[in-house]
């Protein structure tokens, strides 16, 4: 018996449908229903990716209007000098960063989620006559060009990091305030 020597790994030039183990039975084994239900599960796998990402624009809205509000009232705070001086009005700041640090990763997360749920569908539609998301992606340049297209998880993923820079800032301007006024680091 002859090894394959790539590794394990698909060649590029054979499509992924060996690697995804997406077949289970040919259509001779499956029967008659199996165009229809291929197609069926092709429009199940568009749908769910579709709520994938309704749910990731979902997150977005919920950590946007949350960290908007929270940096209005942080910066509020510190201007009417309300917020505790050296790392007592730091600590708070400090969850406000761990909270974008959670939004960039449920960011990266759904993005993980659709790159892998768009690799099925691309691989369904290789089966199928008509290829439109594989269309797509070639028309838009294979998202390869920012001017023709920049995917939307590229910026997407610098909100939460600005948020975090914002808030890193505050938490200077935090420290800074207390500096000189006795408040020293918890130890």
């Amino acid at each position: 018996m002859q090894e394959r020597t790539t590794g394990g790994l698909v060649p590029a030039e054979e499509p992924p449908i060996p690697r995804l183990a997406l077949l289970q039975r040919s259509p001779e084994e499956y029967g008659e229903m199996y165009a229809q239900h291929l197609f069926e599960q092709y429009k199940l796998a568009v749908e769910m990716a579709d709520r994938v990402s309704a749910r990731r624009m979902q997150a977005n809205t919920f950590f946007l209007g949350i960290n908007t509000g929270l940096l209005t009232v942080f910066a509020t705070l510190v201007k009417e000098k309300l917020l505790g001086v050296g790392w007592t009005g730091a600590l708070p700041i400090v969850a406000l960063l761990i909270l974008c640090y959670v939004w960039w990763r449920i960011v990266n997360s759904y993005r993980q989620l659709n790159t892998g749920k768009y690799e099925v569908i691309l691989a369904l539609e290789k089966l199928l006559p008509v290829a439109p998301y594989h269309a797509e992606w070639i028309a838009l340049g294979e998202g390869k060009n920012p001017r023709k297209y920049l995917p939307l998880t590229h910026i997407e993923n610098w909100v939460p990091r600005l948020f975090g820079l914002l808030y890193f800032l505050l938490m200077i301007a935090v420290l800074a305030s207390g500096h000189g006024s006795g408040s020293t680091p918890p130890v």
